[in-house]
């Protein structure tokens, strides 16, 4: 089997290097292909791959590439963990919405949106080379956010593609550290979208103990969601760590504006994790590796690669289609969800009706997504300004001319496709 990364170059590649080992007994790599622009660094993280595979005693033979195309012929699987732009983008991205009031963040409002953007044109390029290039059937999962906007274009441009985040599996781990059990013990069901969900259930040997933790211990789950502990006692639900930007857009836009942003704080854990890299003797993923965000990433997307390829239909929390699962949005929106996984793909399970105070956020974000990938693919600004109007966290007319020019000055350097539209 032939296994390529794209954006090879990330730090997160050794973690994910981690989670091909453990999933050793249903995948079988013959070859790995890692690709990425940077040459310098994929030598560095490649050469940090190479040492972690020899530690482990795998005879698998790694390839460092700039050549997409090489990289991609005759692959089984594509993983695409890419970032347009760099962190200077993504710094821009957290900026530009503060300047006008609004929650400034890589993935959710006008800095999310000025991400999906930049990001899926150049998913698509490598979806639609894939479907020329790779072996017929394979996958193409994507954890590149925005993850919702990235997979509703694949699957709006008809590629056999499925988004996934890292939320429900750090929230599994969380669960079975603390209960002294194996993670595969726990299961996490929300429902939602990427980066807009709720925990409802949270089972423990089929048994849910979330509304247990919600009476015992709410204050403590306020503390590490960002919200109030009333709030998780009213809803009776776990809200995602990103809705406290809903919850408390006002309060977390001081809060932001008072802090160093996360791409600097970011970017200088990379420069250290790339100086271990460089070194010859670190053969193991460090510990900083830890500060850099995103645990369990490379984790879930090899579990959930192992259940697509061994056909083994155990359940994975991804994004993938409406299809009349949650009444009130379309079909073809994209969902984040608990899922049945085999080598047919991702088959949802069944979820209960979903309350008022969810469904009507849900409903909103998702038409803001369904705009944001329309725009990202036509290169139409109006459209831009139709999904920051949609946005919940946005809504006023002068905030989206203001952001609408935030955006493009700060970043249309990396959005060719609009260059021929006008305000």
């Amino acid at each position: 089997m032939k296994i390529t990364v794209i954006g090879a170059g990330s730090t997160y590649t050794p973690e994910l290097i981690s989670g091909l080992w453990n999933e050793r007994e249903r995948l079988t790599v013959d070859e790995l292909w890692l690709m990425d622009l940077d040459g310098p660094r994929l030598e560095i993280v490649g050469g940090m791959v190479r040492r972690m595979l020899a530690r482990q005693g795998a005879d698998v033979p790694v390839t460092l590439t700039t050549d997409r195309t090489a990289a991609i012929e005759g692959s089984d699987a594509v993983l695409i963990q890419l970032r347009v732009g760099g962190q200077k983008a993504r710094l821009q991205d957290e900026l530009f919405p503060l300047a006008c009031g609004c929650v400034g963040q890589e993935t959710t409002g006008a800095g999310g949106l000025a991400k999906g953007l930049r990001t899926v044109p150049v998913v698509l390029d490598i979806a639609r080379e894939a479907r020329e290039r790779a072996n017929p059937g394979a996958w193409i999962v994507d954890f590149t956010n925005p993850v919702g906007i990235n997979t509703r274009a694949l699957l709006d441009d008809g590629h056999k593609a499925i988004g996934l985040c890292n939320f429900a599996i750090g929230v599994q781990r969380w669960i079975a550290r603390e209960r002294g059990v194996e993670p595969h013990r726990v299961e996490v069901d929300p429902v939602g979208l990427n980066h807009l969900s709720w925990v409802r259930h949270i089972r423990v040997d089929g048994v849910d103990v979330l509304p247990g933790m919600i009476e015992e211990r709410a204050d403590d789950l306020g503390r590490r969601g960002g919200v109030p502990a009333e709030l998780i006692r009213d809803l009776g639900v776990l809200p995602s760590y990103y809705l406290k930007y809903y919850y408390a857009h006002d309060a977390t836009v001081a809060e932001l504006r008072a802090s160093t942003p996360r791409a600097t704080v970011v970017a200088d854990v990379e420069r250290e994790l790339l100086a271990l890299y460089a070194d010859p003797s670190v053969d193991t993923k460090p510990p900083q590796l830890g500060a850099r965000g995103g645990a369990f990433y490379s984790e879930a997307a090899t579990a959930l690669l192992a259940s697509l390829v061994a056909g083994t239909g155990d359940h994975h929390v991804v994004n993938v289609r409406n299809r009349g699962l949650i009444p009130g949005l379309a079909d073809d929106d994209v969902v984040e969800t608990l899922c049945r996984v085999d080598a047919s793909g991702a088959t949802p399970l069944p979820q209960e009706p979903v309350a008022p105070e969810l469904l009507g956020l849900i409903q909103h974000v998702s038409s803001y997504e369904r705009l944001a990938a329309r725009a990202a693919v036509t290169g139409d600004r109006r459209l831009v300004r139709m999904a920051l109007l949609a946005h919940p966290l946005v809504g006023q007319w002068d905030r989206v001319t203001a952001l609408e020019e935030g955006l493009f000055a700060t970043g249309g350097d990396l959005l060719p496709q609009f260059a021929a539209s006008t305000r």
